[in-house]
C-alpha cells in the first residue's frame, strides 16, 4: 500500500468503540439495494428504492431520458456556486436468454463482464421473479475450461411452452446479503454499496458551499452510458466517481496495493482513465485533514464511470473514490463496512468546504 506510512497511525477499526448511530440503517440499505433486481438496462426497481430514500432530503430531484437519478442539493454560498457531481452506478451484470430450447433450457448472453467460471451452480433471478440454476453440458466438459457456449440455464421447465421466461428477458445472480459484522456479502455491491455511500453522504452534508449533484447512473457495465449522459446535462466543475475496485489481500492474489479496511482507495489510474492530479490531491488533503485511513489505487483491467465524464462536453476534472472489494463480479462480493463510513467522511469533509480547483 502506497500510503502505508501515513496511514500506520490512524485505527482502521476501534473495537471498543461504540458503533456509528449510522451505520445500522446503512447496512439495512445495503441489503435492500443488493437483493433489488436490476441489471444494466432494468434499473427501475433499484431506481426506486433511492428515490423514496432520498426524496425529502434534496432541493431538485428528476430522471433524465435514459434513467439515471439525478438529486441536487444546493449550496449555501454566494453564486456563482461551483457545481459538484458524486456519481454511483445503480445496474450490476447479468444475462439475457437468446434461446429457449425443446426442453425448457435457456441459452444465454451476458450482460457486462459476466466470467463463465462464477456461474455453475449458481442461481439468477428475471424480472417476474423466476428463479434460474446455471448448469453446464456434461458430454466431453473439461474440468479446467468452462466456455458461456456450453452453459444453459433451467428454470424447472419440461418443454418450451411451459417456460415462463423467453428471449430477451435478462436476470441477474441471485444471492441473500449477509452481514459478517465488519464485513458484507452480496450480489451487486458493484456498485449498490457506492449507491449507499452517495445517499448517506447526502443526508450526512449539512451544509456545502456548492450546488453537489448525487447521480445515480444507468447502464455502467456495458460502456459507461448513463455517466456521460448526465454528466453532459449537469455540467459539473468537478466530477468523483463512487465505485468498487479489485483487491490484492487474498491467497496468491495479483499484486495489488489495495486491502478490506484499510481505508476507501483514492484512484490515481485505471484502464481508461488518470485521475486529474489536482482532484486526487484534493482528496488525499481533506482524508489527512480528518485523519481517515486511505489507499492509492493503481489497477489495470477495470474502469469506472469517472472515464465518460472526464471526457464529456470540454472536459470535466475528474476522480474516484473506491471501495475495496474482493471476488468482484462473482455472486458473492465482499467489502469492508467501515470502508464504506470512512468514504462517506472522507467526501462529506471535502464537499463542507470551498473547493480551490486552480
Amino acid at each position: 500500500m502506497a500510503t502505508a506510512k501515513k496511514t500506520a497511525h490512524f485505527p482502521i477499526f476501534d473495537k471498543d468503540a461504540p458503533p456509528s448511530p449510522r451505520a445500522q440503517p446503512a447496512k439495512e440499505l445495503a441489503k435492500k439495494l443488493t437483493e433489488a433486481y436490476g441489471p444494466s438496462g432494468h434499473e427501475q426497481a433499484v431506481r426506486e428504492l433511492l428515490r423514496e430514500e432520498i426524496k425529502g432530503a434534496v432541493d431538485e430531484l428528476r430522471v433524465d431520458a435514459l434513467g439515471n437519478l439525478i438529486a441536487r442539493k444546493k449550496g449555501a454560498g454566494p453564486t456563482p456556486r461551483k457545481k459538484i457531481m458524486l456519481a454511483a452506478h445503480m445496474d450490476e451484470i447479468g444475462v439475457i436468454v437468446t434461446h429457449v430450447d425443446e426442453k425448457g433450457f435457456l441459452r444465454f448472453a451476458p450482460i457486462g463482464g459476466v466470467r463463465p467460471l462464477t456461474l455453475t451452480g449458481q442461481r439468477c433471478r428475471f424480472a417476474n421473479g423466476v428463479i434460474g440454476v446455471f448448469g453446464i453440458e456434461k458430454k466431453d466438459a473439461s474440468n479446467t475450461e468452462i466456455k458461456m457456449e456450453r452453459l444453459f440455464i433451467d428454470v424447472g421447465a419440461t418443454s418450451a411452452s411451459d417456460t415462463p421466461v423467453g428471449v430477451g428477458d435478462a436476470a441477474s445472480f441471485w444471492r441473500d446479503y449477509v452481514d459478517l459484522g465488519d464485513r458484507i456479502v452480496a450480489k451487486a455491491l458493484d456498485d449498490r454499496i457506492g449507491c449507499v455511500v452517495l445517499v448517506e453522504t447526502l443526508k450526512q452534508l449539512k451544509k456545502s458551499p456548492h450546488d453537489v449533484f448525487f447521480v445515480f447512473t444507468v447502464q455502467e457495465e456495458v460502456g459507461l452510458r448513463g455517466a456521460g449522459t448526465s454528466a453532459f446535462g449537469v455540467q459539473p466543475d468537478l466530477a468523483l466517481a463512487v465505485d468498487v475496485t479489485d483487491t490484492g489481500d487474498t491467497p496468491e492474489s495479483n499484486t495489488l496495493a489495495v486491502a478490506l479496511g484499510k481505508g476507501p482507495a483514492i484512484k490515481v489510474k485505471d484502464s481508461g482513465m488518470l485521475a486529474h492530479p489536482a482532484v486526487k490531491n484534493l482528496l488525499v488533503q481533506a482524508a489527512e485533514d480528518a485523519k481517515i485511513p486511505y489507499q492509492r489505487e493503481v489497477i489495470v483491467g477495470i474502469t469506472t464511470d469517472a472515464a465518460a465524464m472526464q471526457t464529456t462536453r470540454e472536459g470535466v476534472l475528474t476522480g474516484v473514490v473506491s471501495i475495496p472489494t474482493r471476488y468482484m463480479h462473482t455472486p458473492s462480493e465482499m467489502a469492508d463496512f467501515a470502508d464504506a463510513q470512512n468514504a462517506v467522511k472522507l467526501l462529506t469533509t471535502l464537499l463542507s468546504k470551498p473547493i480551490k480547483l486552480d
